[in-house]
C-alpha cells in the first residue's frame, strides 16, 4: 500500500503533503496581524488554546500572495509543526486524501526556485500527478529567513 497524502492547491498549483505531517485542517477565523513581520507571515490564530503562526506558502514558493478569502468565501489552512512551533499553512483548496500509486519520482526541472527547493518529488495518484511538498524544508527557519 502506498503512502497517504493530503492533496491541496496553492496558487492554482496542485500539490501534496504527506498525511503524516498534517495535524489537522481548519477554516481560518480571526487572524491577528503581526507588526513588522515578513510578508509570508499573515498573522496569528488560535486553535484549541494554541497559538499558530499563519503562513502564506505562495510567497515562500516565489508566487503571488494568496487572496485573503478563497473561492467559496472561506480560507482553509493545514496545521503542521516544525521545530517545535505550530503553523497554519494557508491553501486555496483542500482537494482530497489520496494514496500514492507508485514510488515518488524526481522533481521536474521546469519549476521555479521556490518550488524546486520545497519539493521532494512527484507522485502519481488517483486524482493525477502531484508535486510533493517537503513541509520541513518549506517551514525551516533558514528557508523562511531567505524568503523574508
Amino acid at each position: 500500500m502506498g503512502e497517504l497524502y493530503l492533496a491541496i492547491e496553492i496558487g492554482g498549483k496542485r500539490a501534496a503533503i504527506p498525511a503524516s505531517a498534517v495535524q489537522s485542517l481548519i477554516v481560518l477565523d480571526g487572524l491577528t496581524p503581526v507588526p513588522r513581520a515578513p510578508a509570508h507571515i499573515v498573522g496569528l490564530t488560535a486553535v484549541r488554546s494554541r497559538v499558530l503562526t499563519v503562513i502564506d506558502p505562495a510567497l515562500l514558493l516565489g508566487m503571488a500572495p494568496l487572496d485573503d478569502v478563497a473561492p467559496g468565501g472561506e480560507r482553509h489552512a493545514v496545521i503542521m509543526e516544525c521545530g517545535g512551533h505550530g503553523y497554519a499553512m494557508m491553501v486555496d483548496a483542500i482537494l482530497d486524501v489520496t494514496q500514492a500509486l507508485g514510488e515518488k519520482d524526481g522533481v521536474p526541472d521546469d519549476l521555479g526556485q521556490g518550488w524546486a527547493r520545497a519539493a521532494s518529488g512527484t507522485i502519481e495518484t488517483a486524482i493525477g500527478p502531484l508535486l510533493v511538498i517537503d513541509t520541513a524544508e518549506l517551514l525551516a527557519s533558514e528557508t523562511v529567513a531567505k524568503a523574508a
